[in-house]
């Protein structure tokens, strides 16, 4: 068992089974079997724009089947040709902001499968891991909406999932009214996000 996040070896591919095993204090994400030590807390803008945004989608999913959850919430990403188990799930990740609209994918563990809509917001040290690894593999398990928000440069990349590929839809910066692709008539309104 391990207890201590310097008893993982970090050139060692690791699986979700795995994963369920670990009993420290560290929260870690597993990119493709490979361990990515999430930051530490973050920055009180991070918390703030996270705080104003999610609210927004929170009162807006109140009569609707979909679901929103905040970090640290798990969601294990599956590879369609595989039989799913916890030794064949390579990729669990904590994205800041989760929409999911298939309730079937929900269980009491977090999330299996991708989400809708996956929002991650930038802090010093992420920046590599969201705009890089984690696009490649949201665009790959098919999540229909990406969003990538920069507290510190305040801007807002929406990506939509078209035939299979990520494709920025816009940059919005403070003020906008950012519209949501997968919900008919919502806007984020980003006035207060980077006050």
């Amino acid at each position: 068992m391990i207890t201590d996040f310097n008893q993982l070896d970090l050139n060692k591919q690791y699986t979700y089974a795995d994963y369920l095993t670990w009993k420290f204090d560290e929260r870690v994400e597993l990119i493709r079997g490979w361990v990515n030590k999430m930051s530490p807390a973050p920055l009180r803008i991070h918390q703030e724009v996270f705080g104003i945004i999610y609210n927004q989608i929170f009162n807006y999913l109140v009569n609707s089947p979909c679901k929103v959850y905040a970090a640290p919430f798990d969601v294990r990403l599956i590879n369609k040709r595989k039989p799913v188990n916890n030794q064949s799930i390579l990729s669990v990740v904590q994205p800041d902001i989760s929409v999911i609209c298939d309730l079937g994918k929900l269980d009491k563990r977090g999330c299996l499968g991708s989400p809708d809509w996956i929002i991650e917001i930038l802090s010093p040290g992420n920046s590599r891991t969201e705009m890089k690894e984690k696009y490649a593999l949201y665009e790959e398990n098919g999540v229909r909406e990406y969003w990538i928000i920069s507290p510190t440069h305040q801007f807002i990349q929406v990506f939509h999932l078209i035939e299979n590929k990520f494709i920025l839809s816009d940059t919005y910066y403070h003020g906008d009214k950012i519209p949501v692709g997968i919900f008919d008539g919502f806007h984020i309104d980003s006035e207060k996000m980077f006050a």
